[in-house]
């Protein structure tokens, strides 16, 4: 018997001991598995309500998504359990949230946290507020309220429920007609079929009403509210409020505050996608929820969401405008680009070719209008080459933004496809004017050569002549409205040369895409509607006025780095709103045109650079080289000496010259009051001539009769070979000397003449010299100038001299019944256009107004009318 008991005393502490090593080995089991489950819905918390949506307020900050992904939970609390989780609630693309318990206050500040961490993780401007709160009139969320200078909040008063219902209503129908379309049945999954960001923000309703409020509700605004709980998840409109019945429905989440802050979340029996299903809390469970946000984080973070809004969104990528091939497109049928992307995230693109063919592009300073110019030229020139693209860029307002094309000491690069750049010549109307000449004689050139092939556009023309030369060209004028101002020569003929550039040029591949502040301030093409409804392509940038139709207000709210295009001359059923991209940035730009200049053809030569602001320098022979002549070939008889003066504003950059034949009247008067100007243009001839004839081949004779031309006269007789001196005391021997030059009658055997120019400075400064009779008798020193004026040329002797004004020129020849003969060629300075009137078959005189830096340059052997023209930087004396 105590052998049967030791062993059932053994046999019961073994099972004793097996049990307890059991159990010990299941509560680890166990243990450990309860841990890893704790971590795996750690994880899974954290990947359902990431960032802002889930992070306690004390490190709580806002997080803007990378891309269009999924909405997030967002926190509410945390559950009560052994192992504290966190609490998680659906709104933006999943359900309503609906709110009651009460202490008032506990509700408002979980309404509170539930808005910012909706806020917090969108991108600004993704989620936008409407308040209903009859009772505090807004104050309730007073926060919130910086977010109303951004329209991204608006506070709803007593009697504003009926029309805030009644526009939500509206907004869902909207999106659901043309926005999904049929097509999708959500905005969530819209999104998630990677058609670009989000169509539309998420507009939530925040419903704060109370008892009184709930008796009020009509009938109607009761059905409205029903209708936007039905349908409002789908097209991304969510009520969160308190206070006011709201029907059960699947969309509908429920939670009640009780005392302490503690909730109870009755949750709902909606089937959402399954990893929200297994995160959001889905039945009756004690929650602890999170204190309210700190009322300055949430004015703080609402700040920051405004300025981001109101600076509008980021712009497109500059590298989405380049294409995987550079080059590879064909002109022919047009010039078809991208300017940035739609709200679809797809490319927008613009067409340049028969329809439509020319292009306005309006919107006031600040707006981008520069910017949308560069994005364009970039998508061109990425896909046409320079043989199928010649691009003309002018900028008529004060600045270089079309410098860049241009190669600089600073970047020698170029863009291949610029055959003209003109920068700073607001004050140049005259070079706006050559552009528009020289593009019509190119139409005409076209035009003739279409003839010729019996081709009536373009394309027939390249296929009828594939060995021709035939781009298409585009002519950008920013503010071309300064080209137009004004009731003068200029507008007239410019407004005559756009009209038919615009109605011929487009079947010959010639197209205009003219830029301004705003259209409605342009007068000349007031009344010309013909030449208006040729720029059927029209692109208004934020808040540009009348460049669209005028029903057509889509410019008035988009944002910045945006623009609207119509193809349509304005009908606002053809608008497309496109994001432009940051084309203006130097880095992006000279990577790009790096690029393209490296690819160019062999042997192209750079754009011609016009630049207002700059003063031409003085072509020069080079030391030891030939003689310039007619560029390149030493004068003969004929042709005589060629005196450069300055530059002609015109596309080829022509200078200035009158030819000193042995002809009559073949001498050049300066006139007017700028020393400095008017001893630049003597010094210019007088360097231009001796560069022109071989040392010993010609003779200089300098005479400087007024001290403040002193210097510039002394320094041009030292550069000029042998050149004699005289001064007022000496003048007479001057004339003399003139005077007793060989007769071109010598015999062949003979010594040959050479010629002879005398470069005066101030004739008018002597007059009292030159008019004394010499005591001995002869003629007078005007009486010897002007037979040196009248017969001097037919001798070679050629008299460049520079008068202060017309009257003394007149005085010096003879008074007021005098003949200007003599003067075959005249640069005016500061003189004004009626008193040139007896120097130009012009009645009236010219139409010029002196300008700084700027000449009027006639010479009555070649011109009809006087020419523009800047005269020639020849250094300091």
């Amino acid at each position: 018997a105590d052998a049967r008991r030791t062993d059932h005393e053994e046999l019961v502490a073994g099972l004793v001991a097996a049990r307890d090593d059991a159990l010990r080995e299941a509560t680890e089991h166990f243990r450990g598995r309860a841990s890893a489950l704790g971590r795996e819905l750690d994880s899974l918390a954290i990947r359902c309500a990431p960032g802002a949506a889930g992070s306690s307020w004390r490190t709580w900050r806002p997080s803007e998504p990378d891309g269009p992904v999924p909405a997030p939970l967002l926190r509410i609390g945390a559950i009560q359990s052994e192992r504290p989780l966190p609490a998680l609630v659906p709104l933006l693309d999943r359900a309503h949230l609906w709110l009651a318990g009460d202490r008032a206050a506990a509700v408002d500040g979980l309404i509170a946290g539930v808005l910012l961490r909706a806020l917090g993780c969108a991108r600004p401007g993704d989620v936008r507020l409407t308040v209903y709160d009859p009772e505090h009139l807004g104050g309730s969320l007073a926060g919130f309220a910086p977010l109303v200078t951004a329209d991204v909040l608006a506070f709803v008063g007593p009697g504003g429920l009926t029309a805030m219902l009644d526009e939500h209503v509206e907004v869902i129908r909207r999106i659901n007609e043309s926005v999904l379309a049929g097509e999708y049945a959500s905005l969530a999954e819209l999104t998630a079929a990677g058609a670009g960001p989000r169509a539309e923000p998420w507009r939530l309703l925040v419903l704060l009403g109370d008892a009184a409020t709930a008796e009020e509700l009509t009938g109607a605004q009761r059905a409205q509210l029903d209708r936007i709980l039905r349908t409002g998840v789908a097209c991304g409109v969510h009520v969160v409020g308190r206070g006011l019945p709201v029907a059960d429905h699947p969309t509908v989440h429920r939670i009640t505050v009780a005392a302490g802050g503690a909730a109870a979340d009755a949750g709902t029996d909606t089937t959402v996608d399954g990893a929200s299903a297994s995160c959001a809390v889905t039945g009756p469970m004690p929650i602890l929820l999170d204190p309210p946000p700190p009322a300055e984080r949430v004015a703080a973070v609402c700040r920051g969401i405004a300025d981001r809004v109101l600076a509008g969104p980021p712009p497109a990528s500059f590298g989405d405008l380049e294409p995987e091939k550079l080059w590879a497109d064909s002109s022919a049928g047009g010039l078809l680009a991208p300017l940035g992307d739609g709200p679809d995230g797809r490319l927008v693109e613009v067409m340049l070719g028969d329809d439509p063919p020319h292009a306005l592009i309006a919107g006031p300073s600040g707006s981008g209008k520069t910017n949308l110019i560069y994005a364009w030229l970039a998508a061109l020139c990425a896909r046409y080459s320079p043989a199928e693209l010649a691009l003309y860029l002018l900028d008529f307002k004060e600045g270089v933004s079309f410098a860049r094309f241009a190669p600089s000491p600073r970047d020698p690069s170029w863009l291949p496809q610029v055959r003209l750049v003109g920068v700073n010549v607001n004050s140049d109307r005259e070079f706006g004017l050559a552009l528009l000449r020289h593009l019509t004689d190119e139409l005409r050139r076209r035009a003739q050569a279409a003839k010729a092939c019996e081709a009536t556009k373009l394309a027939e023309l390249r296929a009828e002549d594939p060995g021709g030369h035939w781009p298409r060209v585009v002519a950008v004028i920013d503010e071309f409205q300064v080209l137009l101002a004004g009731r003068d020569q200029v507008a007239a003929e410019a407004v005559a040369l756009l009209e038919d550039l615009a109605r011929r040029g487009r079947s010959q591949g010639i197209h205009l895409v003219l830029a301004s502040q705003d259209v409605s301030g342009i007068e000349a093409l007031w009344g010309r509607s013909a030449l208006v409804a040729q720029f059927t392509l029209r692109i208004a940038l934020p808040k540009a006025r009348r460049v669209l139709a005028e029903t057509n207000l889509a410019a008035d709210v988009i944002p910045r780095f945006h623009a609207v295009v119509n193809a349509d001359s304005g009908v606002p059923t053809a608008n497309r709103v496109v994001r432009l991209p940051d084309a203006g940035d130097r880095t992006a730009w000279r990577e790009l045109q790096d690029k393209l200049w490296h690819t160019r053809p062999d042997g192209m030569p750079p754009p011609r650079l016009f630049d207002g602001e700059t003063v031409p320098a003085l072509p020069r022979r080079e030391p030891g080289g030939a003689a310039l002549g007619s560029f390149g070939a030493a004068p003969d008889d004929r042709q005589g000496g060629l005196a450069l003066l300055g530059e002609t504003i015109d596309v080829a950059a022509r200078p200035a010259g009158v030819r000193l034949a042995r002809a009559p009247g073949r001498n050049l008067a300066v006139l007017g009051t700028r020393v400095d100007e008017a001893c630049a243009v003597l010094r210019a001839a007088g360097l231009s001539l001796a560069d022109a004839h071989p040392v010993g081949t010609a003779r200089f004779s300098v005479a400087c009769l007024d001290a403040d031309a002193d210097a510039a006269a002394r320094a041009l007789h030292g550069q000029l070979p042998d050149a004699a001196w005289y001064d007022a005391d000496t003048v007479a021997d001057l004339l003399a000397d003139a005077l007793a030059e060989p007769h071109p009658e010598t015999p062949a055997d003979g010594p040959r003449d050479v010629p002879h120019y005398v470069l005066a400075y101030a004739w008018d400064a002597a007059a009292d010299a030159l008019s004394a009779r010499p005591a001995g008798g002869g003629p007078t020193g005007h009486e010897r100038l002007r037979h040196l004026l009248s017969r001097g040329p037919e001798r070679r002797v050629h008299v460049l001299g520079w008068w202060r004004s017309v009257a003394r020129l007149r005085d010096d020849l003879g008074g007021l019944g005098a003949r200007f003969d003599p003067i075959g060629a005249w640069v005016a300075l500061d003189v004004h256009g009626p008193d040139l009137a007896p120097l130009t078959p012009t009645p009236g005189g010219p139409n010029w107004y002196p300008r700084p830096r700027r000449a009027l340059f006639f010479d009555r052997a070649v011109h009809r009318t006087p020419e523009l023209i800047i005269p020639y930087a020849v250094g300091q004396p």
